[in-house]
């Protein structure tokens, strides 16, 4: 398995940024996917998920309304499109595969930098 995240890059506040997330070596349609994002010095968080349909799509609280995850089955393809880009929301960011409440095939990350 492998997931290619890519589109991230250095905007300012206020910009917008759409990560895509090419998978591989799965039945894509079978799984659930995520972002996630690691920060320097934090911990690696949740951000977004969708189901293997796509009808069941989950946030963390301080991206919603901003954020918003898709996914294209025929692709193998799964985005973050992000709004209104804070600071805060600066990180790596990495897809993930979702089976069940297990995240895995982790990809190797885009970095998002939002100046002030």
């Amino acid at each position: 398995v492998q997931l290619q995240a890519s589109g991230g890059g250095l905007v300012q506040a206020g910009d917008s940024l759409r990560l895509s997330c090419a998978a591989s070596g799965l039945t894509f349609r079978n799984y659930g996917m995520a972002w996630f994002r690691q920060a320097p010095g934090k911990e690696r968080e949740f951000v977004a998920s969708v189901s293997s349909s796509g009808n069941n799509i989950k946030y963390r609280d301080s991206v919603k309304g901003r954020f918003t995850i898709s996914r294209d089955n025929a692709k193998n393809m799964v985005y973050l499109k992000m709004d209104s880009l804070k600071p805060e929301d600066s990180a790596i960011y990495y897809c993930a595969t979702k089976w069940g409440n297990t995240f895995g095939n982790w990809g190797q990350g885009t970095l998002v930098t939002v100046s002030s």
